[in-house]
């Protein structure tokens, strides 16, 4: 079983929020590495757990637990204070993540090319109020965290050949390679963006059964598939989009819920450049991992 060993401190994370976390037998975990489909599998999980009710608003429902600028004494009293089964957020890598045996836990994954490019897009639509929150709110732990140059390359640059450079908000690979390698433990289920973008109904079955969620009639089921559509969350941005999205990102939630799209870098990257990333991915996750990584489950 999976066993904390260290925290983690930066300009967005605090894992200490989740040490004396007032965790419940029926909550539900959601990690992702970042812009890897995070708030995709929140907003499936609250129409899977709310019956496809279309006034659920993960944004303000399912909390970045070791977000460091919200005070960790009102975020435990706020989900403490929630009724319906409880789904969290964290960017958390495991071993700085409490793990309960009676807790669902989901990791969401996506090709590394893809994370950069919409990291890039996150980061370069990112307000003055945002650089203040994550960098100026008191107690962060080492350096300020710096705006993106304007070639999303760069990053990926960065990744390939060194990914504790601090160009990227934290370490991809060794997150990465922490959740790969805990797959088979019980209560985790890994997720691919990819097999999201393939086969929708199919994987939200495959997560409601994970979850266990009680069966959806037809029009349940039909409305919580709709409701996690692109278009629908990009047309409904403000319920699904994190409660600061307004004035943390140029064009507010309707931008933060960006396109949804992969293969931004195929007319950027060259062969070598994608050679590079794939022999990297190899190395770090080994092969059935790497592919996994590139293409998903369902490929």
């Amino acid at each position: 079983m999976p066993v904390k060993t260290r925290e983690v401190y930066n300009h967005h994370q605090n894992s200490e929020a989740w040490n004396d976390f007032p965790f419940r037998p029926d909550d539900i975990v959601i990690s992702t590495y970042g812009k890897s489909g995070t708030t995709w599998v929140q907003q499936i999980v609250g129409q899977l757990t709310q019956k496809g009710d279309p006034s659920v608003a993960p944004g303000l429902l399912s909390p970045w637990v070791d977000l460091r600028i919200i005070p960790k004494e009102a975020l435990h009293g706020m989900v403490e204070a929630q009724t319906q089964r409880r789904f969290l957020k964290t960017h958390l890598p495991l071993d700085a993540l409490v793990w309960k045996p009676d807790v669902k836990y989901i990791f969401v994954a996506r090709d590394g090319r893809d994370m950069i490019w919409s990291t890039h897009h996150h980061f370069s639509i990112a307000t003055p109020a945002f650089w203040q929150l994550i960098n100026d709110t008191p107690g962060r732990v080492g350096p300020a965290y710096q705006p993106p140059t304007p070639n999303p390359r760069d990053l990926f640059v960065d990744l390939v050949e060194d990914d504790s450079r601090g160009s990227l908000p934290w370490p991809f690979w060794s997150h990465t390679r922490q959740w790969w390698d805990a797959r088979d433990q019980p209560n985790l289920l890994l997720v691919h963006f990819n097999d999201l973008k393939k086969d929708l109904p199919g994987e939200m079955r495959r997560i409601a059964e994970f979850l266990e969620v009680p069966d959806l009639t037809e029009q349940q089921w039909k409305d919580a598939v709709e409701h996690c559509t692109f278009a629908w969350m990009k047309e409904h941005a403000e319920m699904s989009s994190p409660p600061q999205a307004d004035i943390a990102f140029d064009g507010g939630a309707k931008n933060f819920i960006n396109k949804g799209t992969n293969g931004r870098w195929s007319d950027v990257l060259s062969d070598e450049d994608n050679a590079k990333y794939l022999a990297k991915a190899r190395e770090e996750l080994g092969e059935e991992g790497a592919r996994w990584l590139e293409k998903g489950r369902l490929a």
